[in-house]
């Protein structure tokens, strides 16, 4: 079972005005292309990729380490097959033959710290196993294991003696395996989360710290989400946090938000028990913020950000319909999603034109050939009509985010004096194709 998420980072200011600085200055790396940047958290052979191709070409799969192993648990694997009968070969093969990048997520969080017999070594042996069977050198079917989901219910030591040896283990087995920490906390570690300390004196041992932060305004017992770009929310600050703390301690590492969403349910909150005062979002709400967020990250320093989740079953508490598809019929999200991998999949951030709540937020994006597509949006109603600065260019193209299949709607716009144009902004970004 996947377990419930929630970052409890410290907080400070968010450095996005540094960003911007840095860009200005030419100091700021080479974004990466959408299609690399947004990613999909996935749960093995509940995945269906012919399905979810449109929305995201990089998964992220809760790999459960007691497949593999048996209870009591067994580290002499049988791999590429799984001790209850998985096929990991021919499942992450048809995933990678669909034309998906895989990280595997291996997760050991319901497993008691009691029940490794040698844990150094048995890591090591497992670590070893599946970098040499799914590597790059190997199967070539994993590109990133993370050591660990949110093992919280292990104390620090313990985290870090199985953190050492499933990632010395996986060097030996391949050293081309890149290898990705648990979900990654500033200060002292939580229950969701071990802090970044787990990591000192381990830099040779991995590639990549990940983070789970999610844009919630408030914990138990409402558990209230809000808009990617609410001033009352730390969500940004949070990642600006743990971007700081790696331009300081790890710059050579890249940081992946691994876990972010909304939940999304056409049901009201139980009328009693742990999840009676839960609040959700609506499915429109949903697919904005999801749009919006993924535009947003890319205009930090992250180096790519996974949504929670693929699926989901309607159900109306915190993680139990924050999915793309509810029964694997899709949402709003879905279609919201695969228009923004349809139309910024092969570009990168390239500026912020403007970021302003109520003359809206303007973020341009350029791809490989100079071409660019600016996207337009309102944080929050009312809607209004906003005049967009494009001095010597045209505009050729303009569409609206779509929420149902089909063609995205065509925007109208007027073309002012003085190199503007005008144009009605509201929650649901608007895409315009620059000449």
């Amino acid at each position: 079972m996947i377990a419930p998420s929630v970052c409890r980072a410290p907080r400070v200011l968010l450095c996005i005005l540094l960003a911007a600085l840095g860009h200005a200055a030419g100091a700021e790396p080479r974004r990466p292309l959408l299609r690399d940047f947004i990613g999909l958290c996935v749960h093995t052979v509940q995945f269906k990729p012919e399905m979810y191709a449109p929305v995201a070409r990089f998964v992220r799969d809760y790999h459960p380490l007691v497949w593999d192993t048996g209870q009591p648990m067994d580290f002499s694997t049988q791999l590429p097959m799984a001790r209850n009968g998985v096929d990991w070969g021919g499942m992450y093969g048809e995933w990678v033959k669909s034309g998906y990048r895989v990280d595997a997520c291996i997760q050991f969080d319901d497993i008691e710290p009691k029940a490794w017999s040698h844990a150094a070594t048995d890591s090591f042996a497992y670590g070893k196993a599946f970098a040499r069977c799914f590597g790059p050198g190997g199967k070539n079917l994993v590109e990133c294991m993370e050591i660990g989901n949110e093992p919280g219910l292990y104390d620090d030591a313990a985290y870090k003696t199985i953190f050492d040896g499933m990632a010395r283990g996986a060097r030996e087995g391949d050293p081309r395996m890149r290898i990705a920490t648990c979900a990654a906390n500033l200060g002292p570690s939580g229950r969701y989360s071990k802090s970044v300390d787990c990591l000192k004196g381990l830099d040779s041992l991995y590639d990549v710290v990940s983070v789970h932060i999610y844009p919630e305004l408030e914990g138990w017992p409402t558990w209230r989400r809000s808009y990617p770009e609410d001033p009352k929310l730390h969500f940004l600050e949070d990642i600006g946090h743990v971007l700081a703390w790696r331009k300081e301690h790890a710059p050579d590492k890249e940081v992946w938000l691994t876990e972010f969403g909304w939940d999304a349910s056409t049901k009201p909150a139980p009328s009693s028990g742990d999840f009676a005062k839960w609040e959700g979002s609506t499915d429109l709400q949903q697919a904005q913020w999801i749009v919006r967020c993924f535009m947003i990250l890319a205009a930090t320093d992250l180096d790519r950000a996974c949504l929670f989740f693929f699926n989901d079953s309607d159900e109306p508490h915190v993680h139990g319909s924050s999915g793309l598809t509810r029964d694997f019929h899709p949402k709003p999200s879905f279609y919201a999603m695969a228009h923004l991998q349809r139309t910024l999949g092969g570009f990168r951030f390239s500026k912020i034109v403007r970021q302003d709540a109520n003359d809206g937020y303007v973020y341009e994006f350029i791809n490989d050939a100079r071409e660019r597509i600016w996207a337009v949006w309102k944080p929050q109603a009312p809607e209004r009509d906003v005049a967009v600065p494009i001095p010597g260019a045209a505009i050729v193209k303009s569409e609206r985010m779509p929420l149902i299949p089909g063609a995205a709607e065509s925007v109208k716009f007027a073309v002012a004096p003085g190199g503007n144009i005008e144009l009605r902004a509201t929650e649901i970004p608007v895409f315009l194709w620059l000449r």
